[in-house]
């Protein structure tokens, strides 16, 4: 059962996430530095889809190797919520914590379902003792 709770819990954050980025990089907070808005959106957008299918499935090995996904948005989180505060921009301030709380679920999820799911799959990191 908790195998099933952790696969929920990062779906929830995953598909948080592919819904925030359209909506914080298209129509919330387009870049103002003169880059097209769809340039943007699917530079951060894009690698998002690569583990759709693999989330949708329930695979494993998909949501394990996601962890890494969730460490890229945690960091654009993280640098964009610096940035943005020091300059005092609100919608920005408000759209990372938002990207950095959604990964953060994600990235547990991923790992906490990865790690239930090794264990009723008899998989093992470490390796056995020979007698």
């Amino acid at each position: 059962m908790k195998t099933e709770h952790y696969k929920l819990i990062a779906r929830v954050g995953y598909f948080l996430l592919l819904l925030l980025v359209p909506l914080w990089h298209l129509w919330l907070s387009p870049p103002a530095f003169g880059l097209s808005p769809w340039l943007i959106f699917t530079i951060w957008f894009v690698p998002l889809l690569f583990p759709l299918k693999g989330v949708i499935q329930g695979n494993p090995f998909t949501f394990a190797w996601c962890g890494f996904l969730a460490l890229l948005y945690m960091m654009h989180a993280v640098v964009i919520l610096y940035t943005a505060y020091l300059d005092s921009h609100f919608i920005e301030l408000t759209m990372a914590a938002l990207e950095l709380i959604f990964a953060t679920v994600f990235l547990m999820g991923n790992i906490y379902f990865a790690k239930y799911r090794g264990q009723e799959l008899g998989l093992s990191i470490r390796k056995k003792k020979k007698k």
